[in-house]
């Protein structure tokens, strides 16, 4: 689950658990809300904490390759 997705999670969660006010027999919408929020924190925590520095860790080095003899002079022009 990505950044995204968690952040769909929350908004949905807290549309349910704060803006719905139908009764269903049996279903609890707010705890529904709830939940929903709290996996939504949980995707982008995990995102950020746990992808994320994997992400970062590729870093590309050079190393300068020498095709010249520094020992020779250098031509003439």
């Amino acid at each position: 689950m990505g950044i995204g997705a968690g952040l769909f999670l929350i908004a949905l969660g807290a549309i349910l658990a704060f803006a719905v006010t139908v009764d269903l027999q049996g279903i609890d919408l707010q705890v529904i809300g709830w939940i929903l929020m709290f996996i939504g924190v949980v995707g982008i925590l995990i995102s950020v904490f746990y992808w994320g520095p994997r992400k970062r860790a590729s870093t590309t080095t050079r190393e300068r390759i020498y095709t010249d003899d520094p020992t020779q002079p250098p031509p003439p022009l």
